[in-house]
């Protein structure tokens, strides 16, 4: 028997999203839908319905809303501690950004240690009290990757505790995942996280949580399919949401679905906009971009970054922000071979560095397929400069990626000096580096994989065999991108004409 008995947190919500925005342009409020949760809670009765609503939000990573509901509750009933425990679990963004930036630690360090105050000496509550106090405990020589680690298995207690508490192992699966190495291609936490949720998906089929972390446990080659039920379901759960309505199409991706992407995008940019969600809109954006040229159609990819250009003015330190913004405009240059326009790009100003590596590896692409080798080569070592500051900061992430950026780029560059077998070699390193790694949620992709580039460079160099493998082994990775399938089908057109 389930210890949480479900609430229906909206019980007069619209169909879908569409209906919603029908609703809206007639002036009439929008019944909000954001799933099935309840998460009893040792407060007043008169605050329980608005905690679920709270965690209902948390759940679908609207951080903001869920941190002023989470607010609202306190000031319903000051002696409520989870509601302090709820503000401080919205300062920390697992998945997206597990290193919490000093004043959001500061804040939700804060109300941890409120929460800790007004804990119950016994019961769930405390225990959720206790584990989030892993993470916020005021020890400044422990880095942020102790601190999540510790809390993760301050959950895993939790979560063993409270086997029939369905909100302990959505919160044990979503720390699982913050301790996920993008260096671990045996997704092991993402398995574990799976294992967890795949079977109350499938008992608790409308819980917003169930569905998202389950998604993001899945955001793999790898794993994909294991998550595509959910990513059918979970904008339906949540259409209020633009996070919901955006997530699905993280699985789209993965097994090459455009279609399903673009619709997905589409609905999810519109909400944010509407929800005055910035950076959920640029992701959406960049998302659909990246659906919109793997169909062909560039006209409508070229379109959305008109308008992304008509917001106003971004801020560029905004992480999420800077890479949505930068890398729209780098994958349409790339992905339609305009070197020239490539060569042209300007990096960002005031963007974090490894959004400026993505820039700086464009132009430099550009300015090798242009026939510029050392212009190229000197963005080659600008790229190799920033994976060092990278490594100094301890962003090994990035840094590594940065690293394979620069590589990429020197490998043109080898080629464009008449050095076919060194861009091989060089090309062929960034694939095996690459291929090692798997991608962070920011992204749909790398604007290019390195196996594909290694496909068409041995294509330039009259290898169409070696160039299939290539292609093949690129579209295992990601099904469905158009540059892969084009550079198959000429490859084998090639070979058969031998």
């Amino acid at each position: 028997m389930i210890a949480r008995t479900r609430v229906l947190l909206a019980m007069l919500a619209c169909t879908g999203a569409a209906h919603a925005q029908e609703m809206h342009d007639h002036d009439h409020p929008v019944p909000e839908k954001l799933g099935t949760v309840s998460f009893p809670i040792a407060c007043a009765p008169a605050v329980q319905q608005p905690f679920d609503r709270a965690v209902a939000l948390l759940h679908s990573f609207a951080f903001s809303a869920a941190q002023k509901a989470f607010r609202e509750v306190a000031a319903k009933d000051p002696k409520c501690a989870m509601a302090h425990w709820g503000i401080a679990m919205t300062d920390f963004h697992p998945v997206w950004q597990p290193p919490l930036p000093p004043a959001t630690f500061a804040e939700g360090q804060k109300e941890a240690q409120e929460a800790a105050k007004l804990q119950p000496a016994a019961g769930p509550d405390r225990d959720y009290i206790r584990a989030l106090g892993q993470l916020y405990r005021a020890d400044p020589k422990l880095t942020s990757a102790q601190r999540t680690m510790a809390y993760e298995q301050a959950m895993a207690v939790v979560a063993g505790s409270h086997p029939d508490d369905i909100e302990a192992q959505v919160f044990y699966a979503v720390a699982l995942l913050a301790n996920a190495s993008p260096t671990d291609k045996t997704h092991a936490r993402q398995k574990q996280a799976v294992a967890i949720l795949a079977p109350l998906f499938k008992a608790h089929p409308d819980h917003p949580g169930i569905a998202h972390i389950l998604i993001h446990a899945c955001d793999s080659a790898e794993l994909a399919k294991q998550g595509l039920d959910a990513a059918r379901k979970y904008a339906s759960i949540a259409p209020s949401a633009s996070h919901a309505l955006h997530m699905p199409s993280h699985i789209f991706t993965r097994l090459g679905l455009w279609d399903d992407s673009i619709a997905s995008n589409i609905a999810s940019e519109k909400a944010a906009r509407a929800q005055g969600d910035l950076m959920g809109q640029l992701h959406a954006m960049d998302y659909l971009v990246y659906a919109y040229l793997q169909t062909g159609r560039d006209k409508e990819a070229r379109q959305v970054i008109a308008e992304m250009k008509k917001l106003p003015r971004l801020d560029m330190t905004d992480f999420a922000i800077a890479y949505a913004s930068t890398a729209m405009p780098v994958r349409v240059a790339v992905e339609e071979a305009r070197w020239d326009e490539a060569a042209a790009i300007t990096p960002p100003q005031g963007a974090p560095e490894s959004v400026v590596a993505i820039a700086l590896w464009a132009k430099g692409i550009g300015l090798a397929r242009t026939g510029r080798p050392d212009e190229a080569r000197a963005q080659g070592e600008r790229l190799r400069a920033i994976e060092a500051r990278l490594h100094v900061a301890g962003d090994t992430y990035w840094a590594e990626q940065t690293g394979i950026l620069a590589t990429e780029v020197m490998a043109w560059a080898a080629q464009a000096s008449g050095n076919p077998a060194g861009a091989v070699a060089l090309l062929s390193d960034a694939a095996e580096k690459e291929d090692r790694i798997e991608k962070r949620p920011v992204t749909p992709g790398p604007i290019v994989p390195a196996r594909e580039q290694l496909g068409e460079l041995l294509f330039e160099q009259h290898k169409p065999g070696p160039a299939l493998a290539a292609f093949q082994d690129a579209l295992v990775q990601a099904p469905g991108r158009a540059g892969a399938l084009r550079g198959a089908a000429k490859a084998t057109a090639s070979s058969a004409s031998l």
